[in-house]
């Protein structure tokens, strides 16, 4: 049977792209692939050249027209807000004499969450994305291409094709057919249990209560409050927040049902919130800040609260965002996430192959550490 001819094209604006062939290709598992959550981003103007991300889709046609594939795609001007860091890498070519930037990265703008890279489903259009992202990686004389937060299924494509892979580690809780927060416990060391039950009611003194919002209960006073939270915990992390007030008001208007906002009020003020994404069979956790300090608040509302959503809604996990060994002992466990990167030049390639070695030796070894010290009672 002869194969069907197949054509790609960049498109400067995820707009420019019908949304219901893009969304057919993201399926409907992952809210962050969705056309709505990336046009958000864009017609925001928080993911645009502007900020140092210049859209640069690729989708790939049939004869017919019809959408094959696509593939997230921007040209970088920087490594900000992307949670692989390659900092050093980008300093130590420029220091060699190399231009790092601009580069090109498939992923989710500031979101460190896995999910499909090639959206397509045989192996002859996932070729044909990555080979127009290397077609597109020569024809400028980019340093290299990134594709970061991909399942691991696609990293094994990505090896195939002779990417390095480079791995590192999130944690995520894992719902074993729970029905309710106490059997989750049932699970835990007593004295895990006995910790996590303190820090649930000590986190709720003073009479804070906290609100689950969705679909239509959520308005924009809402949203003005929790941006408020965002940017002052943005200043204080990155310098200044990635994401600005218009892209809540585009995602509320488009992905209500996707969305589950957590407000703490007390006393009638609202104090605190976080805010998370419901996939098919996953909550995540994203972004969290307050306007004052309660001890354990954050404990509460980002993961036990979360916990509480997943088992209430049959969801499978619940992923509580990059980094934080500290939620091991919250009943969240190691997963190794990972990342491809095809770098152009030779000598650089193999300098970072071999930097990527030596990581992914610390990066089992703190995972078999981590792995070793869960707070679940033996024989679980």
């Amino acid at each position: 049977m002869t194969e069907p001819v197949l054509s790609a094209r960049i498109y400067p604006r995820v707009s420019d792209i019908g949304k219901a062939g893009w969304d057919r290709l993201a399926g409907d598992g992952n809210p962050f692939l969705r056309h709505d959550f990336l046009n958000a981003l864009e017609q925001s103007g928080s993911a645009t050249s502007e900020t140092g991300w210049l859209p640069r889709h690729i989708v790939i046609r049939d004869a017919a027209g019809a959408p094959r594939g696509a593939m997230p795609l921007y040209l970088k001007s920087h490594s900000r807000g992307e949670y692989v860091f390659d900092h050093n890498w980008a300093e130590a070519y420029e220091q060699a004499g190399g231009r790092y930037y601009p580069k090109l990265i498939s992923c989710i703008p500031f979101t460190p969450v896995t999910g499909q890279r090639f959206l397509a489903q045989d192996e002859q259009t996932k070729q044909s994305l990555l080979a127009a992202a290397d077609q597109l990686l020569e024809a400028h004389g980019f340093s290299s291409l990134h594709l970061t937060f991909l399942t691991e299924e696609e990293a094994g494509f990505a090896r195939s094709k002779g990417l390095l892979i480079r791995t590192d580690q999130q944690f995520h809780w894992q719902n074993r057919d729970y029905g309710s927060f106490d059997d989750f416990l049932a699970n835990l060391s007593a004295r895990k249990r006995k910790t996590i039950k303190r820090e649930r009611r000590d986190a709720l003194k003073g009479g804070i209560e906290i609100k689950w919002l969705t679909g239509t209960d959520i308005r924009e006073d809402h949203w003005d409050h929790f941006f408020g939270f965002y940017t002052d915990t943005g200043r204080r992390k990155w310098g200044r927040p990635y994401l600005n007030r218009e892209f809540f008001s585009r995602i509320g208007e488009t992905m209500a049902d996707r969305i589950l906002l957590m407000l703490c009020i007390q006393d009638g003020r609202t104090i605190a919130g976080a805010l998370n994404f419901i996939g098919s069979d996953t909550l995540y956790g994203r972004y969290w800040g307050c306007v004052e300090d309660h001890p354990f608040l954050h404990f509460e509302t980002c993961y036990y609260q979360a916990i509480d959503y997943a088992i209430e809604k049959g969801l499978r996990r619940v992923e509580a965002g990059a980094q934080g060994p500290h939620k091991i002992a919250r009943g969240y466990e190691p997963v190794k996430t990972y990342s491809a990167h095809l770098i152009a030049d030779p000598g650089f390639r193999r300098a970072v192959a071999n930097f990527l070695k030596q990581e992914q030796r610390l990066v089992d070894q703190d995972m078999e550490y981590l792995e070793g010290h869960l707070p679940f009672r033996a024989g679980r």
